[in-house]
């Protein structure tokens, strides 16, 4: 221990004066630092003291006794050198076998010396040339007035028509080259939303999407708060988000999820729940809707947020797919709040205590969202909207054009914005009067030019797409599920119908089988049969595949 200790401390603490082995092992362990040897070791004195250092008498002696020391006390550290080296070697031996093994396909491994082995396919037995299933139209293939006109007359001349009515046919620069009364404004019903979407789609980002975000108010010394806001998104799921559906693309039970697991980041396991419903404001309904509103089945409110747009089915009455359905629920009234109480069960369900009942409120300034879910590309919304004539929808996207453009935030704003904007795409607006967005309101009047014109306006590869791709193809989707008259136009129609007690109508644009288009509209007010009617559209309709 005292060797030790010398060692360490270059001290001589406990070191006997006078010539004496003791001496020179002493003298050895401080190194002799500072100290001249005397002259012969029977003179040597060694001083005494705790500042005292030892002298060696011998040198020689001196110097194989600090070795022979040195290494006594340095076992530990030669052990583990050595063991650090035969690791290395271990290791470099090691990976170089590994490497070996792999480059030989003996071990699995990214390394090999096998040729590149480059899968060949058969080819295949049909091959079809871009353009053959869809060629490019001509549109300077004049359409036939007389086949044209034929057709009209072969329409008016149906009792169960009427007399109350319109129709254009038009080429593909919007001209129109046969009608009835085409400038003659007429209720138009559900068609009108075709106005809409064309003004919507030219204004608004259609790859863009509506969030519904999740913020979190943490105030010292009270209770945590979290605020949903919507921001449009009327097509929520309850449970966990759909991507491969527009209709609950965006899921409350993901964004539940989400929420406990940033909740839970911050220690925070129990919240109060609020949700911000301000979007578009405290006007909800244009004037009137409601008489053609029976049981709140055809329109609610517009709301920041709604889960599948406040449809409430009965048990057992879900469609099994949430994008296709026929049928009319009596919708919600207050869609915003229900869609924050199925988020409150969902935040249950994963764990998070919500503190007494859901309130309406607003989300503080100066707060950031912690998480949020995305509805689907506005495109497929209001594709979506066109193929379920979703009034609800229709009256949303014209108030998101008058919010995008600084309009109102009203109904009445919302119809500015969809004329003006019209207008400034070179719309004939002449006797186009419109009492809300999409249709249902008593009181819209337009001319089947102004739609044959929206239509014409569709065929434009530079227009705005949205609002054709959306459309419904009779005999494949939407609501012309059922309007294909004949089998040889399957395909070349893409329309919008219309339907109210004392309305029926339809508007689109058409394939025809000589390669070229046509936009067309067509309107009937107050018909003596109605059913009749439908299918005298609908006859009309597959004939113009052949002008």
């Amino acid at each position: 221990m005292a060797a030790t200790q010398s060692h360490d401390h270059d001290s001589t603490d406990g070191v006997p004066s006078g010539p004496s082995p003791s001496s020179s092992a002493a003298a050895s362990r401080g190194e002799g630092e500072g100290i001249d040897p005397p002259a012969t070791p029977q003179a040597a004195s060694v001083p005494t003291g705790p500042s005292a250092a030892p002298v060696c008498a011998t040198p020689s002696v001196c110097a194989a006794t600090s070795v022979a020391t040195h290494e006594a006390r340095h076992p530990l550290r030669n052990r583990r050198i050595l063991r650090i080296v035969l690791s290395c070697v271990t290791t470099v031996l090691f990976v170089s076998a590994y490497a070996w093994a792999d480059i030989m396909d003996v071990t699995p491994g990214v390394l090999t010396d096998s040729a590149v082995v480059h899968p060949t396919y058969a080819q295949p037995k049909t091959a079809i040339p871009a353009g053959v299933l869809a060629g490019k139209a001509n549109e300077d293939i004049p359409i036939s007035t007389s086949k044209a006109n034929a057709l009209i007359a072969q329409f008016e001349a149906n009792d169960a028509v009427g007399t109350d009515f319109s129709i254009a046919i038009a080429n593909a620069q919007g001209r129109i080259v046969a009608g009835h009364d085409p400038r003659h404004a007429r209720e138009p019903a559900s068609t009108l939303k075709t106005l809409t979407v064309l003004a919507a789609a030219s204004t608004l980002d259609m790859g863009g999407t509506l969030d519904t975000q999740v913020y979190l108010n943490q105030p010292r010394g009270g209770t945590a708060t979290l605020v949903l806001k919507g921001n449009g998104d009327m097509l929520l799921g309850s449970f966990h988000s759909d991507a491969s559906h527009i209709n609950g693309h965006a899921g409350l039970g993901t964004l539940a999820q989400q929420t406990a697991g940033a909740l839970r980041e911050r220690g925070i396991t129990s919240v109060k729940l609020h949700y911000d419903d301000s979007l578009f404001g405290s006007q909800r309904y244009p004037s009137n809707i409601a008489t053609n509103n029976p049981q709140n089945r055809y329109y609610t409110g517009i709301s920041s947020m709604a889960v599948d747009g406040g449809r409430q089915w009965g048990s057992g009455s879900r469609p099994a797919d949430p994008d296709t359905f026929d049928d009319y629920p009596q919708l919600s009234t207050q869609p915003a709040g229900d869609a924050a109480r199925v988020f409150a069960q969902r935040l249950r369900e994963q764990g998070i205590t919500v503190q007494g009942d859901v309130q309406e409120g607003t989300v503080p300034a100066g707060l950031s969202p912690i998480t949020h879910v995305s509805s689907a590309p506005l495109s497929q919304v209001m594709a979506f909207l066109l193929r379920h004539s979703d009034n609800t929808l229709a009256e949303e996207f014209g108030r998101l054009t008058a919010l995008k453009k600084g309009d109102d935030n009203s109904p009445q704003g919302a119809v500015s914005a969809v004329t003006s904007t019209l207008s400034a795409l070179g719309i004939d607006t002449d006797g186009l009067t419109m009492a809300d967005c999409c249709g249902l309101s008593p009181g819209s009047t337009v001319s089947v030019a102004t739609l044959a014109a929206v239509q014409a306006r569709n065929l434009r590869p530079d227009g705005a797409a949205a609002a054709a791709e959306g459309l419904s193809v009779p005999g494949l989707v939407g609501t012309a599920l059922n309007r294909l008259a004949d089998p040889q136009a399957a395909g070349l129609l893409r329309v919008k119908t219309g339907s109210l007690d004392s309305v029926t109508s339809m508007a689109g644009n058409v394939s025809r089988t000589n390669s070229s288009v046509l936009a067309f509209a067509v309107i009937v007010n107050n018909p003596q049969d109605y059913e009749k009617t439908r299918t005298a559209i609908d006859t009309f309709v597959s004939g113009l595949a052949g002008l």
